[in-house]
């Protein structure tokens, strides 16, 4: 059994879902790392290995849609689950064009929010 606890990166510039999305994370054991922008996505990711990214739409500067595809087009980063999470009522095309693994329509509930990662971990 590997206790590593499982690590998760959320890019978010609003620092009161930062917290809570953190907190209840740290509650469920998992290692949070936050950014409040997406700027030089590739190291931030590289250096963390996450097993899951959660992705806000409105990410400074370039947003969560090139930032996703960023990452996307990266051979070792490619393959870890993007959640993409916003208020945009087209979300689900949005996710769909950065090629996130699913999405998460903002405001969410917290048991949504722990069902949606569950499921792109299970997918691993």
């Amino acid at each position: 059994m590997n206790d590593k606890p499982k690590k998760i990166i959320i890019f978010d510039d609003d620092e009161d879902i930062l917290s809570i999305c953190s907190y209840i994370l740290e509650e469920q054991g998992w290692e949070v790392h936050t950014f409040t922008d997406c700027n030089d996505i590739t190291e931030k990711v590289s250096g963390i290995l996450p097993d899951v990214i959660l992705m806000d739409n409105w990410i400074p500067d370039a947003g969560g849609i090139i930032a996703t595809q960023t990452l996307k087009k990266d051979e070792e980063l490619k393959n870890i689950p993007v959640v993409y999470f916003s208020a945009n009522s087209d979300i689900q095309l949005l996710a769909d064009h950065a090629g996130a693994e699913t999405y998460l329509a903002k405001p969410f509930d917290l048991e949504e929010l722990e069902r949606v990662i569950n499921s792109v971990l299970i997918k691993n």
